[in-house]
């Protein structure tokens, strides 16, 4: 059986049955910390990257915007953000790697620490700060969700992937860098069946986990899925400056897609649904190590599927939260196996 809150209020407390918790909590646009609210500010970008203004170009409006279809232009553009909103002066990928919507990925932070301050602070003190290490799963190429919860929120977080080539383009991007290495660990995941096993080690205590999981089933099914957003990119050209349109695209060697370096990026077996549900699974071995597991949704109809084998391992909480990017609506999925009583125990001990 499940409960489901969607209020902003405090659940009521739990009883000794299995009930779980569900809170379902939407959003009608980029959460109010985002720094990437209206359109790009073009001019200041090119001051922080000036390499950007040979991919800029005017829309049909006249407007400023890049080619989104084009992995080099998108690669140059977050260059350009990192360095102007996160205080970076270094940041690359090789290619065949993904190269990720920053505004987007960087809500999934906002909104996941809004999540933690209501869940974990709001009985402390007002003075309280909770020290929050997060673990990223599939850090990636890119490692950028250790960059905005570091840069943001001053998390530490250990970042695993099973493509040394990821990890090794991470590293780069952390050592060049030199703010982020006492703020971000790098762990090979040497087992690709396994998620947490193996990379979640003996005493870690994580406040919170992130994940944007393969979303194919195969790489044909990932091969056609890219075939399908450049040719929706092309038929919408005219829009191009609005954030609405930004599209997460693989930098490439060839006009084919490489696979190189990007297998578990991009497809599993089983898709997105079969690696949530393992990684529920996983979850469950990590329950006392952990204080709220989440993970990306890109299908919604995933959602059921996942909220009944948590609720079958034993989940205590769930969170549901929407978010909205334009006309681009994504959700993320966080879940606990502690009651709130042991949440505050467990936090406590990092403040």
């Amino acid at each position: 059986m499940t409960r489901q809150n969607k209020s902003n209020q405090r659940p009521r407390k739990q009883d000794k049955s299995s009930t779980m918790v569900v809170d379902k909590r939407s959003a009608s646009g980029l959460h109010a910390n985002n720094k990437h609210q209206g359109r790009y500010d073009f001019k200041r970008l090119i001051e922080a990257e000036p390499g950007l203004a040979d991919h800029v170009v005017k829309n049909p409006h006249g407007d400023m915007s890049i080619a989104f279809s084009n992995p080099e232009s998108v690669k140059v553009l977050n260059r350009a953000l990192l360095k102007t909103y996160y205080g970076l002066s270094h940041w690359d990928i090789p290619n065949g790697y993904l190269c990720p919507p920053i505004p987007g990925r960087a809500d999934y932070i906002h909104r996941l620490n809004e999540w933690l301050q209501y869940d974990l602070m709001q009985e402390r003190p007002a003075r309280a700060r909770l020290k929050v290490t997060a673990l990223d799963i599939g850090v990636g190429a890119n490692c950028i969700y250790p960059i905005v919860g570091a840069t943001q929120y001053h998390w530490n977080w250990v970042g695993s992937d099973v493509d040394e080539g990821s990890l090794e383009s991470a590293k780069n991007n952390v050592t060049l860098n030199g703010k982020l290495t006492r703020k971000i660990e790098l762990r090979h995941q040497s087992q690709s069946e396994h998620i947490f096993e193996g990379v979640i080690q003996h005493g870690d205590v994580f406040v919170a986990t992130t994940c944007n999981p393969p979303f194919h089933k195969s790489a044909e099914d990932a091969q056609k899925g890219t075939e399908r957003k450049n040719a929706n990119l092309a038929k919408n050209r005219e829009q191009r400056g609005d954030l609405s349109q930004e599209k997460s695209q693989p930098a490439k060697k060839s006009e084919g897609l490489n696979f190189g370096g990007q297998n578990a990026e991009l497809w599993c077996p089983g898709g997105e649904e079969a690696f949530v549900l393992n990684m529920a699974n996983e979850s469950k071995k990590f329950a006392h190590q952990v204080i709220w597991f989440s993970t990306l949704l890109s299908k919604k109809d995933n959602i059921r599927p996942l909220q009944k084998r948590l609720e079958k391992l034993g989940a205590t909480h769930v969170l549901i939260q929407e978010m909205a990017q334009g006309q681009k609506k994504s959700r993320f999925l966080a879940w606990s196996f502690m009651s709130h009583e042991q949440r505050l125990a467990v936090s406590g001990h990092l403040l």
